[in-house]
């Protein structure tokens, strides 16, 4: 089938265009390549450089294409910078959003797999994070996908679009970097790689659901024929703290320089980690990386560049 992608040229976005090819459909490009990269595109995807903050354009590319799938992984995930300056990311994640799902049920896509994030459920009251976690955002970013997600509901409840919500643990991997969301693995290879001690924050004891970037792409593979009309939680269930992510990160780089430590930043929480077991379910998908195998995998990219 044919797949227009969204943020194509991001990190995440490049490898799902690898696994949607190598599975055999047509995949076609739309970024604007403010942080991703044309590089990053594998060979035989077409792109188109388009703000999807700008409907015109896009309904432009939608009726070219006209493709049977959209799969939106464009947002703006730098949350320091969206912390900054509101406007801009809800102007990008929400707005653009919109924008996305009025083009797509003007131009009659089929579905939209709509990609969102942890930051959803904030500060978790429980755990594991399961996707009857109530949706609290404490940050501008956790806001901006959850209205996304809200929207894509009331497209898909009043216009018939079907569509399913891929909510995403701290995800790492081969072209990462270390300002977006969930970046902490790509800035501490960056100060191992530099020659300085890793910076962590609080006392490195909290915790996150770390989840490789290759098995995400097999998720967005099974969504495109299952998971009408739900959320699925996507990570490894598995929680690590940040201490021993560093340790982790050492041992597949070698390098060892110990931690600089820093006070809890704004917003911080202690303990975050996913319940999947409605994606192995209903998508028949589940995380198959261990943390020491995705980062001897990351540390090996990074050297072969």
């Amino acid at each position: 089938m044919k797949i227009l992608l969204t943020g194509a040229a991001g990190f995440i976005g490049s490898h799902v265009a690898e696994a949607y090819l190598a599975a055999g459909h047509e995949v076609v490009a739309l970024d604007d390549l403010s942080t991703g990269s044309a590089a990053n595109l594998p060979p035989g995807v077409r792109l188109h450089r388009v703000d999807i903050r700008r409907p015109r354009a896009l309904d432009a590319v939608l009726r070219a294409e006209q493709p049977q799938i959209v799969n939106h992984h464009a947002a703006d995930a730098d949350v320091a910078r969206i912390t900054r300056s509101p406007r801009s990311g809800l102007a990008v994640n929400l707005l653009g959003t919109v924008c996305l799902l009025q083009s797509c049920v003007r131009r009659r896509v089929g579905k939209l797999v709509f990609v969102s994030s942890a930051a959803v459920y904030g500060d978790p009251r429980t755990l594991p994070v399961d996707e009857e976690h109530p949706l609290q955002p404490i940050n501008t970013y956790g806001v901006s996908k959850a209205a996304g997600e809200m929207m894509v509901r009331v497209f898909a409840g009043t216009a018939g679009l079907r569509a399913t919500i891929l909510r995403y643990a701290n995800v790492y991997g081969p072209r990462q970097v270390a300002r977006a969301e969930g970046g902490v693995v790509a800035a501490f290879l960056d100060a191992l790689d530099a020659g300085r001690a890793p910076l962590v924050a609080w006392d490195g004891e909290q915790t996150r659901d770390f989840v490789y970037v290759t098995d995400l792409a097999r998720a967005n593979l099974a969504a495109l024929e299952r998971g009408d009309g739900a959320a699925y939680n996507l990570g490894t269930g598995v929680p690590t703290s940040i201490n021993a992510l560093l340790e982790a990160v050492e041992r597949a780089s070698g390098r060892s320089l110990g931690a600089r430590r820093a006070p809890r930043r704004a917003g911080d929480i202690r303990a975050s980690y996913f319940d999947c077991r409605r994606a192995t379910r209903e998508l028949g998908w589940e995380a198959t990386t261990s943390l020491d195998e995705g980062l001897r995998a990351l540390v090996a990219w990074r050297r072969g560049q």
